[in-house]
């Protein structure tokens, strides 16, 4: 079946392509064919240019992980080498975690910058969650252990914000957001924990969020 556009009726074809370019172009109404066939060019080649900007990103961020995957395996056959049980334990953690969150249902076989470092960040916190249990049970050889572990999985975090350079990100965010009170604290939270995500605990900037704000 043929469809007719009642406006382009009577046209021909390149007229019909210049209102179909106007028309998915509202700044381009009005113009010469000459003038929107030129802008149409610049619009294809822009949108182009944002595919290829996000496909680059993208690659970049799976290249740094493939790029993680094999400095840890690598790292793995070292501390083997040297016979690093603490190094080793605390390598084959994290590659058994990112095996496991690249399998997941939805994972697609695919593991984020931003899952890999809140993996490393929640392994981190594990760790010395078991070192203070440890030092109250008055058993100080396993608690050494669990910190060293978690030091050597702290070496593959991004650099970690001081708490200065935390109050002064936090108090950027909160300038931008116009926050003045406690009662903002919600929406401080939120643009500072994807702003942050990776520098710093959740905890330190919910504390530091809160301290402000009050």
């Amino acid at each position: 079946m043929r469809v007719v556009v009642p406006s382009l009726r009577g046209r021909s074809p390149k007229q019909s392509h210049t209102a179909v370019i106007a028309n998915d172009n509202p700044s381009l109404r009005g113009q010469s064919p000459k003038q929107s066939n030129l802008c149409g060019r610049l619009l294809r080649r822009k949108r182009l240019a944002m595919t290829d900007n996000i496909e680059i990103i993208y690659n970049l961020q799976f290249t740094i992980i493939m790029a993680l995957f094999e400095t840890i395996s690598n790292d793995i056959k070292s501390a083997m080498l040297a016979k690093d049980k603490i190094r080793l334990e605390a390598l084959r953690g994290i590659k058994k975690e990112f095996l496991e969150a690249k399998t997941a249902k939805g994972a697609n076989g695919d593991l984020s910058d931003e899952t890999a470092v809140k993996i490393l960040q929640k392994m981190v916190k594990q760790r010395k969650d078991s070192a203070a249990i440890y030092q109250e049970q008055n058993r100080p050889e396993l608690a050494e252990n669990e910190l060293a572990e978690s030091a050597v999985i702290e070496e593959y975090l991004p650099k970690q914000m001081s708490p200065e350079e935390l109050e002064k990100a936090i108090k950027e965010i909160i300038a931008q957001t116009g926050a003045t009170s406690a009662k903002d604290m919600g929406k401080v939270m939120g643009v500072a924990t994807k702003v942050l995500a990776g520098k710093t605990e959740g905890r330190l900037i919910s504390e530091a969020v809160k301290r402000l704000l009050n």
